[in-house]
């Protein structure tokens, strides 16, 4: 991490969270965004993706085992893209990783791709078309962190929330705090990233 004793905070930079940093459209960009993240290693950049089988040809050439400034987010919103995403996660040269269940769609099992995994993120699904999310598949994931030794946070209900047989419609200004309100994160006295 990088911490600022001056300051007390650490320099944490989120990457294309609105877009996915491994997009075709992006390949020429790129080439650029790598060498600032090279250069600034004063800050921790957060990249979260869907498009991980495209990793290995958006990488710089001289990635080797990886940078240590970075942090690779790999997404998964149901079993099937887990099974397809996270081994090739796995395989690839990174050397800080999480796993971002978002949007939770449906119960997983990503347990046996917690190994080499620092934290994990699970979020509902936002917005009126917005499938439902069961807290039960929540805490199945939050016990599959806790058998692996991994950070865990429950970020968002997203808007349509399952808890104790009830579907609750939750305000979009909400959804992170009604998250918190339940106390379930497991970060060992860790920051997220």
């Amino acid at each position: 991490m990088n911490w600022e004793p001056w300051t007390g905070c650490y320099k944490i930079l989120a990457t294309c969270f609105a877009t996915d940093f491994f997009l075709p459209e992006a390949d020429e960009w790129r080439k650029e965004a790598w060498a600032i993240i090279k250069e600034r290693m004063d800050i921790d950049f957060l990249i979260l993706t869907k498009r991980i089988d495209r990793f290995t040809e958006s990488l710089p050439p001289d990635w080797g085992e990886g940078y240590d400034n970075i942090n690779i987010g790999c997404t998964v919103e149901n079993q099937e893209l887990a099974d397809y995403r996270l081994p090739l996660f796995l395989s690839y040269p990174i050397k800080r990783r999480f796993i971002a269940c978002s949007p939770l769609l449906e119960e997983i099992d990503i347990s046996p791709y917690l190994t080499g995994v620092d934290h994990v993120t699970v979020s509902g699904e936002t917005g009126r078309e917005a499938r439902e999310c069961n807290y039960e598949w929540i805490l199945s994931i939050r016990e599959q962190c806790v058998k692996a030794g991994v950070t865990f946070w429950f970020k968002s209900t997203g808007t349509f929330f399952k808890r104790d047989g009830v579907v609750e419609k939750v305000n979009p200004f909400k959804q992170t705090s009604l998250a918190k309100e339940l106390d379930i994160n497991i970060l060992d006295g860790k920051r997220l990233f």
